[in-house]
């Protein structure tokens, strides 16, 4: 049996406030459920979820400058955004937004300009692409094989840029690492924003161990994490009542936060809600259940053995590990320089995580390429433009002199 002691979820999705993978995408028009972003909102009441989603949106504000080009299309399903400045360097930052419900992907307003968190990069001269992914959700799977068609669509069309940077905000950050692992020799650096960095059993093991435990001290609010029905479905109404049912037992939600980090309710309903949704999405990409709770000791609690006596356990379905094990396992073998950047208190994916990848690194013989910067902000994805733009800096010169960046508060 194997000893478990968490801290939640550890996924990003792109970009809630708490949204474990983060929508992470700007563009995104319509609903609440805007893809990720990275702007820090306050949760009120009865919009958990959603402001949870909006903190992983990244919102618009910048006009584009004259002679720049932009460019829409679409590419084996997957909408796309290319912005390449008037002054353009000839290099290239591939972005990777964050996870976003929506089944479609991510679709592109044309309307609207770069988030200021985008912005920066062209504003420092690259041009920058973005895929929406040909299907939203957990969707590694797609999104490799799209961001790389669209990688190779804008060296066709627009030459072979000097130099290729990727970036990403929480399941971005993810891809990012991924990406840099799978196709060493096409970038020559990765800026991992809040990202998810971690293989997806292991990840995704933890959000449904957060999950049982839960449910161990608040029953029937969920239905059954091995079989979360498909019209399982994000809404205020859903997060209010979830919101309401923890506040009404003060004792047991004070031992929910400390078993998985959570600093406030609202934090923990947010996340708690999303992570069902996660579940669900993977359960339904993967044929079936994946996790396995039965052999899992957990700790952490007033009285472990009352908690473990009272968790309920799951056995998985056949050949669904094999699902997230494809998509995706990390090996931490780097052979270029990847710089992350967390806020301190991340509730949807904790800083446990990309702490986790470093070692991954240390025992890959890596180490050297993956340094970590911390930000002080509390959120998912609460990293200013300003952070953004520096990280990115400091990225470039450790690639243009081979001095790695220190690691510790960026600032």
């Amino acid at each position: 049996m194997h000893r478990y002691r968490f801290s939640l979820c550890h996924f990003s999705m792109c970009h809630f406030s708490p949204n474990p993978f983060s929508a992470c995408h700007p563009e995104r028009s319509g609903g609440f459920m805007h893809s990720i972003g990275v702007q820090r909102r306050r949760s009120t009441l009865l919009g958990i979820i959603p402001n949870m989603l909006a903190a992983l949106l990244l919102v618009a504000a910048l006009v584009t400058p004259a002679g720049a080009k932009t460019e829409f299309g679409k590419l084996q399903g997957a909408e796309y955004r290319i912005d390449v400045p008037a002054k353009w360097n000839h290099g290239l930052v591939v972005y990777c937004h964050g996870y976003d419900p929506h089944p479609a992907g991510v679709g592109y307003d044309e309307r609207k300009p770069l988030p200021p968190e985008l912005a920066v990069f062209v504003s420092a001269g690259y041009a920058l692409i973005q895929s929406g992914y040909s299907a939203g959700g957990w969707a590694v799977e797609q999104a490799i094989p799209d961001v790389e068609a669209l990688r190779k669509y804008f060296a066709q069309h627009y030459g072979q840029p000097k130099e290729t940077y990727i970036a990403g905000h929480s399941l971005g950050g993810l891809l990012t690492v991924a990406m840099i692992e799978k196709f060493p020799d096409v970038y020559d650096g990765g800026l991992d924003l809040c990202g998810v960095v971690g293989s997806a059993t292991s990840v995704l093991t933890r959000a449904f161990d957060s999950r049982v435990v839960f449910d161990s001290y608040f029953p029937g609010v969920f239905p059954n994490p091995a079989r979360v029905p498909r019209d399982y479905e994000l809404t205020e109404q859903l997060s209010k009542t979830v919101f309401d049912r923890i506040r009404a037992k003060p004792q047991a939600a004070a031992a929910v936060r400390k078993l998985t980090g959570m600093h406030n309710d609202r934090d923990l309903a947010g996340t708690i809600v999303f992570v069902t949704y996660v579940l669900k999405d993977i359960e339904q990409r993967a044929g079936g259940n994946p996790f396995d709770n039965r052999d899992t000791i957990y700790t952490g609690s007033a009285d472990d053995n009352a908690l473990n006596d009272g968790v309920k356990r799951y056995a998985p379905d056949p050949n669904a590990l094999a699902y997230l094990q494809r998509y995706v396992t990390l090996t931490g073998h780097l052979t270029r320089p990847v710089l992350a950047i967390h806020t301190t208190y991340d509730p949807l994916v904790p800083p446990s995580i990309p702490n986790d990848y470093s070692q991954l690194t240390r025992e890959a013989g890596s180490g050297d390429w993956f340094v970590q910067q911390y930000v002080k902000h509390d959120g998912h994805c609460a990293i200013t433009a300003q952070e953004t733009e520096k990280g990115f800096q400091e990225l470039k010169r450790w690639k243009d002199t081979r001095q790695p960046p220190k690691a510790g508060w960026l600032h």
